[in-house]
């Protein structure tokens, strides 16, 4: 049982990890130009959006880790 829980914070910590990487790599330099003075607010709302996607994604994911983890541990009871 303890195993699970390890298992359960690494993928935790490789999912932080990951998503601080793709938002300094990837969202860090979308750039929307040519909507005026509305660019800087395109920009910021498009990288919120996809923001709060990722995070969204990695909330299910790591629910469906934990679910694979507590059914596995209670079919070994």
């Amino acid at each position: 049982m303890i195993s699970t829980i390890f298992v359960f914070l690494f993928a935790m910590w490789i999912l932080i990890i990951l998503g601080g990487g793709i938002a300094v790599i990837i969202l860090g330099p979308i750039s929307i130009s040519g909507y005026g003075e509305f660019d800087n607010i395109l920009t910021s709302v498009t990288k919120g959006g996809l923001a709060i996607l990722l995070s969204i994604v990695w909330v299910v994911i790591l629910s469906k880790i934990k679910n694979l983890i507590f059914k596995k541990s209670l079919k070994l009871q």
